[in-house]
């Protein structure tokens, strides 16, 4: 409690030092065409893209945000902020926050006393990928690269799609996607525009913060004929690490410092690739890559990308990276989570995405909230439900979380609250050769002296990591999957850090109650709603069940194409005779998302989706 009672100190001391950054906020929808093609997004006081926050490191921020969506709730999580001491603005809804109502206004209001380079999205559904996504830039006039740069640019990289969420989303959840095949992005953006230019001069340097704020693809980044030099990943300061090429998953930053050349003569492209390995399916007109420019003289021609010779083996392993203060590997844990992921369909024929055979399921009252209203029994994991997946952690025990992949797709994994030692990491793997965590044969004498911090890592196919943090900033975490359809398969577990400690240092303004009160969501009792016996968990939220026992995926397929083929045939018959059937099981397939990889099935041989009776 000492500890803790300091760094609240040490807190309140930073913003005492620090100025007042405040912004109104109201979201609503507007009409944007980043890629020629006009759709619905999310905008910030009719902008968009979303202003950029703008803090140094010791600033209070309060973003008063008013939801004029009309249709939809929403809410603000501040990535990569830790929140210690104001865990209630944290953001993620039914976590630490009820759902803001159409014409609501909440107030997020805390102490940033952190440096680097971070974003702020939607934390509601999946609401983020139709644009209400932009960055928050912490300046730190004691960053020990502060005197080696000119000048700052801020790069957004993110995949887009031409239709909105609540569209999509209902597609991909479907028992006509039974394989889980996440939908694949129409394109991929540069500062939420296609053909961009930075504009430089010669014979400077840059400091180049560059944030993936995209809802799937990972992304690789270069820029042709120009080093670059890692100096901070998602918020830490790292030694300057040479690389010519960056691989940023969803939720990922990373700053680098950039020389220019000494001539103006010529203009360089650069270069970003979705990394087509996390897509199920390869559409013909889908372009990969985009070209944008480092921009020398505006008169000069722009170069083509010379994307023939491209080696992305190339890419920086951030493994590699050292923090700059040194921080040694953390001591043995006091407690450790180990889980696996995997993909799976339930008896309701959609396919969800699991932690142990968890799949996440929303409570009826925010956790956040059962821990304030719980009492003694706050330490029982079982008040916060069966399918949030709840970890109770003891305050400042050394905590270690092994992941095990028995997917075959990668998957960003981000922790709210805090940044975590990567001490190990596997390559990826092939399917039937898939490696989890052995601690029989385990060999630690491997895990580096110094390793890796920050709050988004990688998680190869086949594979398992090994992450450690200290249980040093109570509060609910969230932890999950940074791809937004797999957190939509509720891959996400939760972790409640400290919660005798949560009792006595966090206090819920009125204004967030007000927000409950406004939306109709609960704000007392455990995750059912149960204020008398919150052992009692009888009306929580819970998952659907699991199919019989050696009633497998592709049987399931099999059976789910035949059957609604069979249906599709016997109206088509009714309808229209014998005629014009030839379209239909491809189609279906299509829709489905049930073809291999690679396999070409041409798009005259599939009826308009607006005649399909499947529409």
């Amino acid at each position: 409690m000492r500890l803790l009672k300091i760094s609240i100190a040490l807190t309140s001391l930073t913003a005492v030092l620090g100025k007042t950054v405040t912004h109104n906020f109201t979201a609503s929808w507007m009409d944007a065409s980043p890629d020629g093609h006009s759709r619905r997004v999310i905008g910030i006081n009719g902008q968009w893209p979303p202003p950029t926050i703008e803090v140094d490191k010791g600033d209070q921020l309060e973003v008063y945000l008013k939801n004029d969506l009309g249709d939809r709730n929403t809410s603000i999580h501040f990535h990569g902020m830790y929140q210690n001491g104001s865990n209630h603005m944290d953001g993620p809804v039914h976590v630490t926050q009820c759902s803001i109502a159409p014409e609501g206004t909440i107030l997020y209001n805390f102490t940033v006393a952190q440096n680097g380079t971070y974003w702020y999205h939607s934390h509601a559904g999946a609401q983020y990928p139709d644009g209400f996504r932009a960055p928050i830039i912490v300046h730190d006039k004691q960053a020990y690269f502060n005197d080696q740069y000119d000048e700052e640019r801020v790069i957004t990289l993110s995949d887009w799609y031409h239709e909105e969420m609540a569209v999509i989303s209902p597609k991909f959840r479907s028992m006509y996607n039974p394989t889980g095949a996440e939908p694949v992005p129409q394109n991929i953006l540069f500062n939420d525009a296609l053909n961009s230019s930075i504009n430089i001069e010669a014979n400077k340097t840059y400091l180049l913060r560059i944030i993936n704020i995209g809802a799937f693809v990972s992304q690789y980044f270069w820029i042709e004929d120009h080093d670059l030099t890692v100096v901070e990943i998602d918020g830490v300061y790292v030694d300057p690490h040479p690389t010519n090429m960056l691989y940023l998953t969803s939720a990922q930053r990373y700053s680098v410092l950039l020389k220019t050349k000494n001539t103006t003569q010529n203009n360089f492209a650069i270069g970003t690739h979705m990394d087509k390995e996390m897509l199920d399916v390869h559409p013909k007109d889908l372009d990969y890559y985009q070209t944008n420019w480092l921009m020398y003289d505006s008169k000069a021609a722009l170069p083509a990308l010379d994307i023939k010779h491209t080696r992305f083996d190339n890419a920086l392993d951030d493994f590699d990276l050292i923090p700059h203060d040194r921080r040694p590997l953390y001591a043995e844990p006091d407690h450790q989570i180990e889980v696996t992921v995997t993909m799976d369909n339930l008896a309701d024929g959609v396919n969800y995405a699991f932690f142990n055979n968890i799949t996440y399921t929303d409570p009826r009252v925010p956790t956040l909230y059962t821990v304030l209203s719980a009492g003694d029994l706050a330490n029982n994991a079982q008040v916060y439900g069966t399918f949030t997946h709840p970890f109770v952690l003891n305050h400042l025990e050394v905590v270690e979380i092994v992941l095990n992949n028995g997917d075959t797709s990668s998957h960003p994994f981000h922790m709210h609250g805090h940044e975590f030692q990567v001490i190990k990491r596997t390559d990826a793997f092939e399917d039937d050769d898939p490696h989890f965590y052995d601690p029989e044969n385990e060999d630690i004498s491997l895990y580096p002296e110094f390793p890796m911090r920050r709050d988004t890592v990688n998680l190869n196919a086949n594979g398992h990591l090994v992450l450690r943090f200290i249980a040093d900033n109570p509060g609910v975490w969230l932890f999950h999957c940074h791809v937004e359809w797999h957190l939509e398969q509720g891959l996400a577990l939760t972790l409640i850090e400290a919660p005798m400690v949560i009792q006595q240092t966090v206090d819920i303004p009125q204004n967030h109650y007000d927000v409950c009160e406004s939306v109709g969501e609960l704000y007392k009792g455990n995750a059912a709603g149960n204020v008398d016996d919150f052992l009692n968990l009888k009306g929580q939220n819970t998952q659907a069940a699991f199919l019989p026992d050696g009633f497998t995926l592709k049987g399931y397929i099999a059976l789910f194409v035949s059957a609604i083929v069979a249906i599709l045939g016997m109206m088509s018959v009714g309808l229209y005779g014998a005629s014009d059937l030839k379209h239909t099981e491809a189609a279906l397939v299509k829709r489905a998302g049930v073809y291999e990889e690679n396999e070409d099935i041409d798009d005259e041989d599939i009826q308009d989706p607006s005649t399909s009776l499947l529409h």
